[in-house]
């Protein structure tokens, strides 16, 4: 007789079971050459355009993590480093991936980890940094292939809130603020004082023109539809340029300057590496085995990060019909992440906001004729019908990797060296004051500063079990508290990435899943998180799902509660969920009458205002 732990999980590993081996896979590379050709024959002005928008915001935010890292991995990796690995990843991805819209490119939280693995290398382990990596990253490899082979993106992503991808996107925020500091702190190191402060209007400014110009969408109506659309899209872009040129005109050219390390040629920027190539079975067999541990962490950061990234390029709000996958795309991601760790450059994994903004920029209208038959006399007539949708296509990715990668040269990586440190301060200011305006802890913040009576009513669910009115400060007390709660456990996460146990983090972030879903609700009632949470990757709240499983909702009736919101009727129900604080969901339910409400986690939004990205 077989145990009855085997009796218990044998189903699970067959036929059509959550861990049945290569389900996901095999399904995937079905689907692949399904769509694979029609993925090149569609080209155009505006796929183009996207390349170049996505172009600029990828490599951009990529030096200005480069620089951080040249400094905090002892001149590792620099520059150079960082543009062949987003430039060689995204080529990669461009040509054998299923889900192209998923935009690729080294992250904030990949640079802490890696920063405080290269300062435990040097100060308590006492070995070379780049082979401990390589290894940590050949182990995250095959890891990679495990969760593909036995479909963690099934029993792994539908459990994920947004109570965590609101609190990842906040410490993406704050790191980012923690750079920009950074920088000027070692600009005050070695620029005179004059210099000095000029590095700090220089961040400044470089953040206020570029939060300015993104706005430009807003200025009707002032100058031209398309001039507005330009000036918005390429906003961090011209801001840039306009202050690396500042400084080399009038007396302002006379002041020193520290700017961006590159490369004069193709190679490496330590000296002591002569090629992109690392011995890494040189290391002790003992830190070979050592290196699991930080591989692992790897691969949890990477899967959580990949995952979030496609899933919200991919959301029905883009129209998106072609067969997707998400197995094989971290096969591949497994596979560039080994490549990365023996070329000797930082991997790069799915970007937000990049990946979503990416499937933003490729929404066109689609008109499309339907043959419909009447119920009442049998007879067909044609009807156009127009819906906006994204263009499903690889030539975006492609060209935009293949613009980066072209900055490996020479030539082009001197044009880079050009960028003054300040610049870089700026727009990783900017790069945190996107990511946190978008974010629902910062709205539902502002509401612990507004008195009672301007507050948004809540919902009579949330408002009866505490016994006060709908904006009573006794009704609003949970969910203060619940933003309290995100906000402390970002900081708390954030200080962990400033000590040795740094690394550690994602397994913080990975760890608040099963809090939220087995110790939350016994301390918040359940309508509280019905309202302020939800499910980060599907439809619904956890309490929702609850409710179907005891058989509490029907669904048949004329009202729909979902995430705290009841509608009637013909009412508009518009879901907004901000997945990982980088990008919004817009998913439209019944479409009929006006005056609708715009959730986003807890906050109430009436439909049609305007909501700053």
């Amino acid at each position: 007789m077989s145990p009855k732990w085997y009796r218990r999980i044998r189903p699970a590993f067959q036929r059509d079971g959550a861990l049945q081996p290569f389900r996901l896979l095999r399904q995937d590379l079905r689907n692949l050459p399904k769509r694979y050709l029609s993925d090149w024959t569609t080209f155009n002005q505006l796929v183009f355009a996207s390349a170049v928008y996505v172009f600029f915001t990828n490599l951009l935010p990529g030096i200005t993590f480069a620089n951080d890292l040249y400094v905090l991995t002892g001149s590792n990796w620099g520059t150079i480093e960082v543009v062949f690995s987003t430039g060689l990843c995204g080529i990669i991805f461009s040509l054998f991936s299923i889900q192209p819209l998923t935009i690729l490119g080294v992250t904030g939280p990949f640079s802490i980890l890696a920063e405080n693995m290269y300062e435990l290398c040097e100060s308590s382990f006492h070995i070379q940094f780049l082979p401990f990596m390589t290894w940590s990253l050949i182990h995250a490899a095959w890891l990679h292939y495990l969760l593909a082979i036995f479909n963690a993106h099934d029993w792994t992503m539908r459990y994920v809130t947004t109570f965590s991808t609101e609190i990842f996107s906040l410490l993406n925020s704050i790191i980012y603020f923690h750079k920009a500091v950074q920088e000027l702190q070692r600009a005050q190191r070695s620029l005179s004082f004059a210099a000095f402060l000029y590095s700090v209007i220089g961040a400044i400014g470089t953040c206020l023109v570029a939060v300015f110009l993104s706005s430009a969408e807003k200025w009707k109506p002032l100058f031209h539809r398309y001039i507005r659309m330009g000036l918005a899209e390429y906003a961090a872009a011209i801001s840039i340029i306009i202050f690396i040129a500042l400084p080399h005109t009038g007396e302002l050219a006379s002041l020193d300057k520290e700017t961006l390390h590159v490369s004069t040629s193709f190679r490496p920027t330590n000296p002591d590496r002569t090629a992109f190539f690392v011995r890494f079975w040189e290391l002790p067999v003992q830190w070979v085995f050592a290196a699991l541990i930080p591989g692992a962490i790897i691969t949890a950061l990477f899967f959580f990060d990949h995952e979030v990234s496609s899933i919200i390029c991919t959301i029905s709000r883009y129209g998106t019909r072609k067969p997707g996958g998400f197995a094989w795309d971290i096969v591949l991601l497994g596979t560039t992440t080994a490549i990365c760790g023996i070329l000797g450059i930082p991997p790069a994994n799915g970007l937000l906001p990049q990946a979503p903004l990416h499937s933003e920029s490729l929404m066109h209208d689609d008109a499309e004729s339907l043959t419909l038959t009447s119920s009442s006399t049998g007879t067909p007539h044609t009807e156009t019908r127009t819906s906006r949708r994204v263009y499903e296509q690889r030539w975006s990715h492609f060209l935009h990797a293949a613009g980066i990668m072209a900055f490996t040269s020479p030539p082009l990586m001197r044009v880079l060296g050009l960028t003054p440190t300040s610049v870089l301060a700026g727009l990783f200011l900017f790069m945190g004051e996107q990511s946190l305006s978008v974010n629902p802890i910062l709205y539902r913040t502002f509401y612990l500063l507004t008195p009672p009576s301007e507050l948004p009513a809540l919902p009579a669910s949330v408002a009866a079990k505490h016994g006060g009115a709908g904006n009573s400060m006794r009704a609003y007390l949970p969910v203060h508290m619940y933003t309290i709660t995100q906000v402390v456990v970002t900081v708390v996460i954030f200080i962990v990435t400033l000590t040795k146990a740094g690394p550690a983090f994602p397994i913080i972030i990975i760890a608040l899943v099963p809090v939220r879903l087995k110790v939350m609700n016994r301390v918040w009632d359940r309508e509280v998180l019905r309202y302020v949470d939800a499910w980060a990757c599907r439809e619904g709240t956890v309490e929702d799902e609850e409710d179907r499983r005891k058989g509490l909702r029907t669904g048949g009736g004329d009202t729909v509660i979902g995430s705290g919101v009841g509608l009637q009727g013909s009412e508009t129900d518009v879901e907004l969920q901000l997945r990982s604080g980088s990008e919004t969901e817009l998913e439209d339910g019944a479409r009929g009458g006006d005056g609708g409400v715009v959730r986003a986690s807890g906050v109430d939004v009436k439909d049609g205002e305007d909501m700053k990205r």
